[in-house]
């Protein structure tokens, strides 16, 4: 009876917090997560450090201008808070309207327009990168989704499934894709195969990081970034050339409230070039974005082992 009590207590502080967090002010999240960040760092030793850790490899790893070290540390808890923010609203009001995330599904949706118009049939692959919030970037894809006027879009993701609840029951038009788990791996490429030829348009997450990966040997490209020698995941490259498609990276920014993105020139993926001028994208958005740059702080990053 005492565990069935404080059952029920939990369920209703966290259905209490979702009903708060659906109405927080956008404008509120970056002040809330730097307060929260600089509280939690007083008494716990790994938020502390792990804030260290993001703003050193910035400044002597990569070697980056001066950032402001309280937005740096406290990006995962900004992250959380977008994700949360658009998951509860979601939930509650059922339909979430972002105008900021509008507009980029909208630049998004004009350019794969013009690219397909230039070469008739040619698929593209959105490659959203690792950058302020999983859940917004999936909310520009389903924006997307809908200007393509696509029944379903599929994405391919590393980053686990249902954190705050079911997530295919809020966005059933957004096919997840996950590179974890035998069943989600095997056949995976097969699968973004078929859509690419059913639909002429997937989503993979062409900037991460091999220590995100779940399998040795890793299937990677040797690249240059930051001058030093990288690897990143050459399965967009593989699947990219067989269908001659191109690949459409951008990323988001977040600042006082309001979303952004920058949207990089599209590549062919079967250019012999093509894994450089993706690794100079990675570096530009490092270079200028680094403090939403969700895969921060692994002291690896794209330094890594293909071979255990």
């Amino acid at each position: 009876m005492l565990a069935s009590l404080r059952n029920r207590i939990a369920h209703a502080g966290r259905r209490l917090q979702g009903r708060l967090i659906a109405r927080m002010p956008a404008s509120a999240i970056e002040p809330l997560a730097a307060v929260v960040w600089k509280v939690h760092s007083l008494v716990s030793a790994r938020t502390r450090w792990n804030g260290i850790s993001r703003c050193e490899i910035g400044r002597d790893v990569f070697g980056l201008a001066p950032f402001s070290a309280t937005q740096v540390s406290s990006g995962s808890l900004r992250e959380s808070l977008i994700d949360k923010r658009i998951y509860y609203g979601r939930l509650s009001r059922g339909r979430e309207e972002w105008p900021d995330l509008e507009r980029v599904a909208t630049l998004l949706a004009a350019r794969i327009r013009q690219l397909q118009a230039e070469v008739p049939g040619r698929p593209v692959i959105v490659s959203p990168f690792h950058y302020v919030s999983q859940y917004a970037n999936i909310y520009v894809i389903d924006a997307l989704r809908e200007r393509l006027g696509l029944e379903e879009i599929s994405v391919v993701s590393g980053v686990p499934r249902d954190m705050y609840g079911d997530d295919q029951t809020l966005i059933p038009s957004v096919t997840v894709l996950y590179t974890y788990g035998d069943d989600d791996r095997n056949g995976l490429g097969l699968r973004v195969a078929k859509t690419l030829r059913r639909n002429g348009v997937a989503v993979v997450f062409a900037d991460v990081p091999p220590f995100t990966l779940y399998r040795y040997p890793m299937e990677t490209v040797g690249v240059s970034i930051f001058g030093r020698n990288a690897r990143i995941h050459n399965g967009v490259f593989r699947l990219g050339s067989a269908f001659n498609a191109m690949l459409l990276p951008f990323y988001l920014r977040f600042r006082q409230g309001r979303f952004s993105a920058e949207l990089f020139e599209p590549l062919r993926l079967a250019d012999p070039n093509a894994p450089q001028q993706l690794a100079g994208y990675i570096e530009t958005a490092v270079t200028d974005n680094y403090p939403d740059w969700l895969v921060s702080g692994h002291p690896s990053m794209y330094s890594f082992a293909p071979v255990r």
